[in-house]
């Protein structure tokens, strides 16, 4: 299908898949497809896209807004009911609270005339989160062909793995789908599709070549790779449009937009600001910093333990663990510096980057580091949550391992100093990399 290509790029075998899946109008499908891939993988795209350009009846629900069973199993059925109804132009609120009322309910509505003899689909969207209710709705939705005698599929869309999704009493397996992330070479394709009309496509190819240049060891998100491109994009042209370059002149054009790309590096997946404050600041080239809204980790203002805590994370990921004994104990004998510091530790900590460590490990080193008497109560682990919800600590693994979770710290030594700063807290001389 022509048409469908250029709306859908560099996903031809997953369409293809799809189609092939789908058959004709009249034909049984697959009674379940399981589609996974990362955030921005086009999943959501593709499904709605073929849906939509073949004209097939389906059902889209996203599981973040349905988050009770109630919600979801009602969406359902009044969006079904819709379709159904169409043709006389009346349609009935239809209440559902179980999922044996759903089975029923759900023979009633896809009876009508317009939906019978062809393949009814239902997208669920964010389907991770059906792991949250009731334990039969998962295994029904996968039988629902079964327990309905009707021809539906039902496309579970998630960022995880099936694995993590199958019951353990078993169950029907979905076909399952792999949607695999863009390569560089399908985000050029991709972004450079949609140049504006006004500029040539090598113009805007270029463009997007040296924005890719810049983001793409740091960000492979299509939407926010997207939202940047539209971003920049004006003071990429401004040479152009002032008469002071030429479209093939990229030498020029690169050292124009080169300072402007590296502001939006620090703001990168955070959308502090608006567009609209955006181009302020790149007409005003005026420092993110002193933006209202923008770099709010800049003067963040957190609890006083959390301060402490954030400090101690920042010492465990740029210290060596061995050296803990050194800094944090009152009585730790003498350490001779020829054999403290070893010749392959001389590479500074910090060029290396911020290194995992356990929770028992951030805990030992808040204790002594905060002069009162501090009780590992349930505040200080909600405060840990809560930096790992603000993104300025990194949380890699889960309770359930037998190791326990690690923590990185991710802010700069410039914030950490700053929030020393609030609390008297000379953190240069607790530093390795400083002695």
């Amino acid at each position: 299908m022509p048409h469908l290509e250029n709306v859908v790029l560099c996903r031809e075998s997953q369409v293809s898949t799809l189609q092939s899946l789908f058959g004709e109008r009249h034909h049984f499908s697959f009674p379940s497809i399981f589609i996974y891939g990362h955030t921005a993988s086009g999943k959501t795209y593709v499904t709605q896209t073929l849906l939509k350009t073949l004209q097939l009846p389906h059902v889209f629900v996203n599981c973040v807004e349905c988050f009770t069973l109630r919600l979801l199993l009602e969406q359902i059925l009044n969006k079904l009911n819709h379709f159904s109804s169409s043709e006389d132009g009346c349609s009935t609120q239809i209440t559902c609270d179980t999922f044996n009322d759903f089975v029923r309910l759900f023979k009633q509505v896809t009876n009508a005339k317009s939906l019978k003899d062809q393949t009814v689909y239902i997208v669920l969207d964010k389907a991770e989160y059906l792991r949250d209710m009731e334990v039969n709705i998962l295994p029904g939705f996968l039988r629902l062909q079964e327990l309905t005698d009707r021809n539906v599929t039902v496309i579970f869309l998630s960022e995880i793995i099936w694995e993590k999704f199958r019951p353990n009493t078993g169950c029907l397996e979905p076909f399952v789908l792999y949607f695999p992330d863009y390569s560089i070479g399908n985000l050029q394709k991709i972004l450079s599709h949609d140049h504006p009309p006004e500029y040539s496509a090598d113009f805007y190819a270029a463009y997007i070549n040296i924005l890719l240049g810049v983001f793409y060891t740091v960000c492979r998100d299509l939407k926010e790779l997207r939202h940047l491109a539209v971003l920049n994009f004006p003071k990429y042209c401004e040479p152009v449009i002032k008469g002071e370059a030429s479209e093939r002149d990229t030498r020029k054009l690169w050292r124009n937009i080169e300072p402007h790309l590296k502001k939006a590096m620090q703001t990168v997946y955070l959308r502090e600001i608006s567009s609209s404050q955006w181009e302020k600041l790149q007409k005003d080239d005026t420092d993110p910093g002193q933006l209202e809204g923008l770099s709010a980790y800049t003067h963040v203002e957190l609890p006083y333990y959390s301060k402490f805590i954030l400090i101690a994370a920042y010492l465990a990921s740029y210290n060596p663990a061995r050296t803990d004994k050194r800094f944090f104990l009152k009585h730790h004998g003498k350490i001779k510096k020829t054999n403290f510091l070893k010749k392959h530790e001389k590479t500074s900590n910090h060029l290396l980057g911020p290194k995992l460590f356990p929770l028992d490990r951030l805990l030992a080193i808040l204790y002594s580091i905060v002069d009162s008497r501090v009780a590992p109560t349930a505040n200080i682990f909600s405060q840990i949550t809560s930096l790992v919800t603000l993104q300025l600590l990194t949380l890699v693994g889960h309770d359930d391992q037998l190791d326990g979770p690690k923590y990185k710290c991710t802010v700069s030594l410039d914030f950490i100093r700053a929030i020393a700063r609030t609390v008297n807290f000379d953190i240069i001389k607790y530093l390795y990399d400083f002695l």
